[in-house]
């Protein structure tokens, strides 16, 4: 009977060893599911390491919408200012910085600056484009293009222009 006390008893047995002296016990905890192992992997200099998947570049696109002002074809005084004004959106996935231009790719400058800022503008947004011109002292049909150009000096999207008939 006694060892069948003891055997019902089981783990409330209490062994104590004894320990040598200099010697300290430390707590024993049984592994429990809660408890995980990590190896932590040694990466030398000449191993192979995974990269990160190279993000793509994004693309430039400026689409015209419509002339604000001044439509094609307009007659004008000679030496008139032209507030010319267009719809456009920026239909490209990169957004427009301070780096964007719009430049004059053919015909005359009409008395505008030849390099002028893009506005900056979010991918997806619609914005206007205003650039002041001033019409010719001579009669005549005049244009004058104009295309965007990222930072890298590429030219992206539609053509925008001006063309007015200038009348005495």
């Amino acid at each position: 009977m006694i060892a069948l006390a003891l055997f019902a008893q089981g783990c409330n047995f209490d062994f104590q060893p004894s320990i040598p002296a200099g010697l300290q016990a430390s707590p024993f905890l049984p592994a429990t599911k809660a408890s995980t192992t990590q190896t932590v992997p040694i990466v030398s200099p000449d191993s192979t390491q995974a990269h990160p998947a190279p993000t793509l570049p994004c693309q430039d696109n400026l689409t015209f919408i419509s002339d604000l002002t001044i439509p094609d074809g307009s007659k004008v005084k000679p030496d008139a200012i032209l507030d010319k004004r267009w719809e456009v959106q920026n239909t490209g996935t990169c957004n427009w910085d301070e780096r964007y231009t719009l430049r004059l790719i053919a015909g005359e400058p009409l008395g505008a600056k030849e390099t002028q800022a893009l506005y900056p503008a979010r991918s997806g947004v619609s914005l206007v484009i205003r650039i002041e011109f001033l019409a010719p002292s001579q009669a005549g049909s005049y244009r004058s293009a104009w295309q965007a150009y990222n930072p890298a000096g590429e030219p992206f999207g539609d053509t925008i222009y001006i063309a007015v008939n200038v009348t005495e």
